[in-house]
């Protein structure tokens, strides 16, 4: 048992300490730390949040580590390395996106992690604006409050240079719509005062993202391929009827976005979202802002996901799946268990299907693989939290996702700074 004997440095003037902290599911009494509060029973300073103040509190006290952590009301929560920040703040910012009926709060591990392990290079932002029932609005409204959530971090942090996103699940989809908002196309003559050439066609119309030079986009078991028939969402077992039902059914549990994942709307008489999605439509430049980016990343399941199918999340034809018997594991991220880094010259024949439903995903393939992806296979086969592994590849809790790490860890180690 211990005593804080000093007078607590943030805090809302005549706010009086509760008997128990609580930050998060941690009870401070039970860490035996007692407060002793001022003659007068008063918290002094500032504007700031006793509660701010007792996570403030846990995060000086990590191990060498200064983490600061800034939330901005409806516009989620920023954190970087304070320490290298007093020289150098951070220039590239990455957004992290939480999936459908999630939050901010689902990738506190992972953003944490970033900032750890890349102190001097990120500043990670854990978006806010479409948390719980807000992702049953459908990906356009989720994407353009996205958009407009990531141009006010652009116009609060003037210093940054870079940007990524890291998206999970449905916030994959969202992401990617919202990225096709803030593209800005740079002609030829701009891009070559900076890099000094213009050589071919292709290079001859780059781009930014909310006027950042785009450097990763990663997406977590996100449903690339929307949620329709043919095993994408694992726990209706394939069966036709339930698919079916699931399709007609989608929009009266979670809203426009059922439309949206199950292929169904058809607004003003338009193609599926999702279909448009993987071509340039006006000022959308979905693929132009996809092409921009310098690395794409598509994580996926390839077992136990019961939301979201391998196929779906990693952008691929049921031939083009790797064997069990191929999957080699690596001794450093045990749960990784395939890569696959795809030619751009490497163009996969087209499917000869013509069920209705594989016909879209054919398009939707064919249209995504028009810029190379890389692939990167998960399994939690032999781990207790593989029941939950839609979860336990973000780590969205700790206590409960913890195998998940190593994954994270992977995205870290291959990020591009």
């Amino acid at each position: 048992m211990f005593s804080v004997n000093q007078p607590l440095p943030t805090a809302i003037v005549g706010a009086t300490a509760p008997k128990r902290l609580r930050f998060g599911e941690m009870d401070f009494s039970r860490l035996g730390i007692r407060w002793r509060l001022p003659q007068e029973g008063r918290l002094y300073g500032g504007k700031v949040r006793f509660a701010r103040f007792v996570g403030r509190f846990m995060e000086w006290t990590k191990r060498g580590q200064k983490l600061e952590v800034e939330s901005v009301r409806g516009c989620g929560e920023e954190i970087w390395n304070a320490s290298s920040a007093d020289v150098n703040f951070p220039e590239h910012l990455v957004i992290m996106v939480n999936g459908i009926v999630g939050s901010a709060e689902d990738w506190r591990y992972a953003a944490e992690q970033f900032v750890k392990k890349l102190p001097d290079k990120v500043i990670v932002h854990r978006s806010e604006c479409n948390s719980l029932r807000l992702t049953f609005d459908g990906v356009d409204l989720m994407g353009e409050r996205l958009a407009e959530e990531v141009q006010s971090v652009v116009m609060r942090r003037p210093g940054v240079q870079k940007i990524s996103f890291v998206a999970h699940s449905l916030g994959g989809l969202v992401a990617r719509y919202a990225i096709g908002r803030l593209y800005e196309p740079i002609s030829c003559g701009e891009s070559s005062l900076e890099t000094g050439n213009c050589l071919s066609e292709e290079k001859q119309v780059k781009g930014k993202i909310a006027g950042l030079e785009p450097m990763s986009f990663i997406t977590v078991a996100t449903p690339h391929l929307g949620s329709r028939g043919n095993k994408q969402l694992p726990f209706l077992c394939g069966l036709p009827f339930l698919e079916r039902r699931a399709s007609q059914t989608a929009h009266l549990i979670v809203g426009r976005t059922g439309k949206h994942l199950f292929l169904t709307d058809n607004d003003d008489g338009k193609p599926p979202l999702l279909l448009q999605m993987v071509d340039d439509h006006n000022d959308l430049k979905f693929m132009s802002a996809l092409r921009s980016f310098k690395r794409r990343v598509a994580y996926a399941n390839a077992n136990y996901d019961h939301m979201v199918g391998w196929r779906t999340s990693s952008i691929r034809r049921q031939h083009e799946l790797p064997k069990h018997h191929l999957l080699v594991k690596d001794e450093k991220y045990p749960h990784i268990v395939y890569i696959e880094k795809e030619n751009p010259d490497n163009i996969v024949g087209v499917s000869r299907a013509r069920d209705q439903t594989v016909d879209l995903e054919e398009k939707m393939i064919t249209g995504l693989r028009k810029v190379p992806w890389e692939r990167v296979d998960v399994s939690f086969q032999k781990s207790t939290q593989r029941y939950i592994a839609h979860s336990t590849i973000q780590v969205k809790s700790y206590w409960l996702n913890s195998d998940g790490a190593d994954v994270v860890l992977h995205m870290i180690d291959n990020f591009l700074v």
